[in-house]
């Protein structure tokens, strides 16, 4: 298998889907990794733990139409080119 643009592209994806697809409640919550968990105290630089979960929201929120449709695409052209 060569490494093409198309297989990078398709890589990010499955990166992007992994960050969008665990429940907050069900399973983040349960690692420690929920938004209403505390972090640090004032004046201090968050972590890196707090910054992931900062990412995490708004990674689910901004681009969940637009992984459906990146979704549809890539499956359809699995289909059709294998």
């Amino acid at each position: 298998m060569a490494f093409t643009l198309y297989s990078l592209l398709q890589a990010a994806l499955l990166c992007v889907n992994a960050v969008a697809v665990p429940h907050e409640e069900r399973f983040l919550n349960k690692i420690g990794w929920g938004t209403d968990q505390s972090f640090g105290g004032l004046g201090e630089e968050p972590g890196i733990k707090s910054q992931l979960v900062n990412l995490i929201r708004p990674v689910r929120m901004v681009m969940r139409l637009l992984l459906i449709v990146l979704n549809s695409v890539i499956i359809g052209l699995l289909l059709l080119f294998g």
